[in-house]
């Protein structure tokens, strides 16, 4: 009978996670969402329908994955210290690697900049390419990008001080600052006088401004989960685990943009 009783309960502070069926959904959609885009790009026949398919179902898929791992954190209570430090490393070595990332495109960008070829006309901008007003558009971005970052800053310290109101409005003020900017950047890139196939110049901005657009567009919903989570009482001054990962990789975000801002809008302008 005590074999029985200590068997129900566990001995060591780690969440041994049950089997589930969604990372494998979502890499399967995540396989056809590529291959279906890449048949849209490519013009076959009734590629747009399985691609809207593949979209809905990484959708659906990862939707019912977060709703299990905020059951597993907010009502099971598997997210205990020694989870948290590990959830905690791996959000840090997630948003390195993404550094990484981007540094590798400001390294080709640079590697064109600094010393660009007679096949650019021996200048930069290229030959032919007119860039960016820096102090139009892509300057009332930084501010609105930033400002997100002092909304966001200021709800994580108002629900560390259990100030609830304050945290609301705090999130919610950099949600909608979040759409903001992302719809301002694809106005930018209906008005731009050049392509993504214009040469170096246009894939090198393309690439770093639209993955960045991408990361924002990732970081606007993680901050919207987190929006609804304070909303459904989830989140607590103590245990706001996914809000403070959210609001990591939103700061993350805002640096890769002053970058971006100062490398390819202002100087490589």
């Amino acid at each position: 009978m005590t074999n029985i009783v200590r068997s129900q309960f566990q001995a060591h502070p780690f969440h041994l996670v049950s089997p589930s069926p969604w990372p494998v959904n979502v890499s399967f959609s995540l396989l056809f969402l590529t291959l279906s885009a890449v048949l849209t790009m490519h013009g076959f026949s009734n590629a747009g329908p399985y691609l809207a398919f593949a979209f809905i179902s990484l959708i659906l898929s990862m939707s019912y994955w977060w709703r299990d791992v905020i059951s597993e954190a907010t009502y099971l209570g598997h997210h205990t210290l020694a989870v948290q430090k590990g959830i905690n490393m791996g959000v840090a070595l997630f948003i390195t690697s993404e550094a990484l990332f981007f540094l590798a495109i400001f390294w080709a960008f640079f590697h064109s900049a600094l010393s660009p070829t007679i096949e650019l006309g021996a200048q930069w901008p290229p030959m032919g390419i007119e860039a960016i007003n820096p102090f139009e558009l892509p300057l009332l971005n930084t501010v609105i990008l930033l400002s997100s970052g002092v909304t966001v800053t200021y709800a994580h310290h108002s629900l560390i001080k259990g100030d609830r109101s304050a945290t609301l409005y705090g999130l919610l003020a950099t949600v909608v600052l979040a759409l903001i900017f992302t719809g301002f950047q694809g106005v930018e890139y209906a008005v731009s006088s050049f392509t993504i196939s214009d040469g170096i110049f246009g894939s090198c901005f393309y690439l770093g401004t639209g993955f960045h657009g991408i990361h924002v567009i990732i970081g606007t919903a993680f901050l919207a989960v987190g929006l609804w989570r304070v909303v459904a009482y989830h989140s607590t001054d103590n245990h706001h685990l996914g809000l403070e990962s959210g609001i990591l990789y939103w700061h993350f975000v805002d640096v890769v943009w002053l970058f971006l801002y100062i490398s390819i809008y202002y100087w490589g302008s």
